[in-house]
């Protein structure tokens, strides 16, 4: 697997509640941490985003959990889209400790554009694709074959 360039890093506040019995965070928090960094990447990716209209569902996901992370502890979430598609496309996560650079977890996930008012998948418009693919620095759009 190719080295992932995370162009995109949301510092994370960790809450109270965040924290389980055994003092560490819980691993179902995680995938909270995942939200927050796509929303966020999103957000500042792809501002001009109607989400009245225009939506991405997640089809697939996939989480490591390398380390404990400890209520103590400084976190951020990094994002990065590796892939894209006519109508999905790829995107890999992780959670890292701030000071230490360590990474606690990794995630994987496929997420499609989806239609609110329609219920339906829809294709990626072009700006979303061209502005994902600048901010990554590559063109992410998978080759057809043949």
């Amino acid at each position: 697997m190719e080295e992932i360039e995370f162009n995109h890093t949301l510092p994370i506040q960790l809450r109270f509640n965040d924290v389980d019995k055994f003092g560490h965070v819980n691993n179902t928090v995680y995938f909270s941490f995942y939200d927050l960094g796509k929303t966020e990447y999103f957000a500042s990716v792809c501002p001009e985003v109607d989400w009245e209209k225009d939506g991405i569902v997640v089809v697939h996901i996939e989480a490591n959990f390398l380390s404990q992370i400890y209520g103590s502890d400084h976190i951020a979430v990094q994002t990065a889209v590796t892939e894209i598609g006519t109508k999905s496309f790829h995107l890999v996560q992780r959670v890292i400790d701030t000071k230490t650079t360590e990474v606690k977890c990794t995630c994987t996930s496929v997420m499609v554009a989806f239609d609110i008012t329609e219920h339906t998948s829809k294709p990626l418009t072009d700006e979303w694709i061209e502005a994902i693919c600048k901010f990554e620095g590559k063109d992410l759009r998978k080759k057809k074959l043949g």
